[in-house]
């Protein structure tokens, strides 16, 4: 077993299969969205929380998820032929806790996200009208109550679907993407099929006045928060950019391309299954297939079957399909086990991480209600959205990189990567996927230009904003770094207030103040100058859109249930038990740092053993400074010695055969530096 074990740990240079392409990724990311979402959350929402708001919710949704996509955008083309989404992003940016906090929280969604997707799954073929293809006697053994709320049986099926689509991710990524793809063309036939069949049976009436928003605003926005999940799958597209073939063009084509496939397909679907079901008579498990047979189309019913049975699978497929590679990120840098970064040579896939990720997820979906698993979900995705966006105002406002080659840490982080993974952040200047800025300005300063015309200049001059020869410095990137610390903590202060506050009179007066003090905060981030450096793919109208991607996900985050919030906070603490126990000690960079404390206590002993009575006299080896060219034993070109008197700190090579105490202090020296 030592054997075995020793191996898997040192197996992790084996590198992914580099084979998909933007249609690849494109496929995968809406594979991974449009699938419970369309097939269940769609429904559930509708029936529990927003009624036909759920339109709204999922336009929200989709609002908060594109503002953030940009910011995954940007993230994916700083950081290309990577594997671990946004913990490799955070990792270079903001250091080693805050990246791990953040790689919690990804194999959180993504775990409850395969648990959600294989219980979505059952949850259809337990349907009454297509029982027949996964007939729940084979599966569900009645017991106890076990987890899943009103039923009283564990899901077995569940189980056994998880197992299955975790077999077929460990073959390797072409198999995967071959199965995903297939799953995705049926799906795509099946929604056209949804959208014209659907048109037949349309009833205005059920969006009469007060039947819209039978639950208020406020069930929109807690609908929002839920329907959030649905969009999860551009933040998969980013945990592939080791196995891209151009992932600093391919990952931001494809984010963009997933989310408007996304939010299109969920608009037209919440608009066709309210007008032909009332909200409150939708059907909880299969809404989709039960809307046909309510007005007696049973053809249709069974078609619908096959496309939500192809499209919760392309959804478990893309769920499960990145936690693996966020693992095998994870335990590359010595924060997990390094033996869940195993690599199989045969598959070309982190095969350990996925055996054990996919069997956590199996016994979830064994125990766990799919509504319970969908907000716990998106809590996690909400958190990770958030931080990065947080990285992204981070990084645009951060000086250049010394000469050296490694990042100025002006964001106070204790554990930042070394040069290399600077290098990795930040590109050199001879790449092509970077470049320095030029006269040209972005589309929103375009925009802009032509809307004020003349005025433009003087609001910029009214606001003190920065001019184009600018450039940060370290005390700018403090500054910036401060107002987003601040921003990120009022924006849970003010949500928070509000929340608790609804209904009193007064309460929308400490919610302006506060709103007021967030627009000063981003109005003094505005007037610090940006790096100039660009980027095949940059986020648009910073700090605008990350500050607002975090204000979102944060109002979304606090819209999700106290119990969610609960069982969230016994995850993070098993994850600072994980990390004070094990990663912290095992981390590569503190490896690296023992390593280099070693080496220098040598260096230092070696030093205190030296003897000083053998010190070499300065003054008859460096020339006096009065501006006279020292000659030496010989003349300089005899002997090889230069020497330039304008510096205090003298440059010499000396090559005479006796000069043997000049070498040795040149050692020394060497040592002692």
């Amino acid at each position: 077993f030592a054997h075995i074990l020793h191996t898997l740990c040192n197996t992790h240079g084996t590198r992914l299969a580099c084979v998909l392409t933007t249609v690849d990724l494109v496929s995968l990311g809406v594979g991974s969205c449009v699938g419970t979402g369309m097939y269940v959350v769609a429904g559930l929402v509708a029936k529990e929380m927003a009624g036909p708001g759920v339109i709204l919710s999922f336009v929200i949704a989709a609002v908060a998820s594109i503002l953030s996509g940009v910011c995954y955008a940007e993230f994916g083309v700083r950081v290309p032929k990577t594997t671990g989404s946004a913990y490799t992003y955070s990792y270079v940016t903001v250091g080693e806790f805050v990246a791990f906090f953040i790689g919690w929280n990804l194999i959180l969604e993504y775990l409850i996200g395969t648990a959600a997707g294989a219980s979505a799954l059952s949850r259809v073929s337990a349907s009454r009208h297509v029982s027949y293809i996964f007939p729940k006697c084979v599966f569900h053994v009645s017991c106890s109550q076990t987890g899943k709320g009103e039923e009283s049986y564990p899901d077995l099926l569940a189980l056994v679907i998880a197992v299955v689509v975790t077999v077929i991710v460990s073959l390797g990524v072409k198999n995967s993407l071959g199965l995903n793809n297939v799953l995705n063309v049926i799906n795509l036939v099946v929604w056209v099929f949804i959208m014209i069949a659907g048109l037949f049976f349309v009833d205005i009436t059920n969006w009469d006045y007060g039947r819209f928003l039978p639950y208020g605003w406020s069930g929109v926005m807690q609908g929002a928060a839920t329907c959030f999940y649905a969009f999860i799958g551009f933040d998969i597209i980013a945990t592939t950019g080791e196995e891209t073939k151009s992932p600093d063009t391919s990952i931001p084509y494809a984010i963009t391309a997933s989310l408007v496939t996304s939010a299109l397909s969920y608009s037209l679907v919440s608009v066709i299954l309210t007008l032909l079901v009332p909200y409150n008579d939708i059907d909880g498990d299969a809404p989709l297939m039960e809307m046909f047979a309510v007005h007696g189309f049973q053809a249709a019913k069974f078609v619908v079957a096959v496309g939500a049975i192809a499209g919760l699978t392309a959804s478990l497929l893309g769920s499960l399909f990145p936690m693996p590679r966020v693992i095998y990120a994870m335990a590359g840098d010595g924060l997990l086990f390094r033996f869940l970064g195993y690599v199989s040579p045969h598959t070309e896939t982190p095969v350990v991480a996925c055996i054990v990720s996919g069997s956590l997820a199996a016994l979830l979906a064994l125990l766990v209600s799919l509504q319970d698993l969908i907000e716990m979900m998106s809590i996690g995705t909400l958190l990770a959205y958030t931080l990065v966006s947080v990285c992204v105002l981070l990084l645009r406002y951060q000086p250049e990189e010394e000469h050296s080659g490694s990042p100025i840490n002006t964001c106070g982080a204790k554990n930042l990567p070394s040069g290399a993974d600077g290098e990795m952040l930040y590109g050199t200047a001879g790449e092509a996927s970077v470049f320095e800025a030029g006269d040209s300005d972005g589309a929103c300063i375009s925009g802009l230009k032509r809307l004020l015309g003349p005025r433009y200049y003087t609001l910029r001059m009214r606001l003190g904003l920065p001019g184009k020869a600018e450039r940060p410095t370290p005390a700018t990137g403090r500054t910036v770094t401060t107002c987003v610390l601040l921003l990120f903590i009022l924006a849970f202060v003010m949500f928070s207030a509000e929340h608790a506050m609804a209904g009193s009179s007064w309460a929308g007066i400490p919610v302006l103040v506060m709103a007021v003090a967030a627009t000063g905060l981003v109005l003094a981030i505005l007037r610090q100058p940006e790096n100039p450096r660009k980027l095949p793919y940059m986020a648009p109208c910073v700090p605008f859109v990350p500050a607002s991607a975090m204000l979102v996900n944060i109002y979304l985050m606090l819209k999700l249930s106290r119990i969610t919030w609960i069982r969230f906070a016994v995850w993070c603490f098993a994850g600072l038990l994980t990390y004070f126990g094990y990663g912290m000690w095992n981390s590569s960079l503190e490896v690296r740092a023992r390593q280099e404390e070693a080496t220098a206590s040598s260096y230092q002993h070696y030093n205190a053993d030296v003897d000083d009575s053998f010190a070499v006299d300065h003054s008859s080896l460096y020339p006096q400074d009065d501006g006279t060219q020292y000659q030496g034993w010989a003349a300089p070109q005899e002997c090889g010695y230069q020497t330039n008197s304008q510096q205090h700190q003298h440059q010499y090579q000396y090559q005479h055969p006796g000069g043997r105490e000049v070498q040795y202090e040149e050692n020394y020296k060497s040592y002692a530096s």
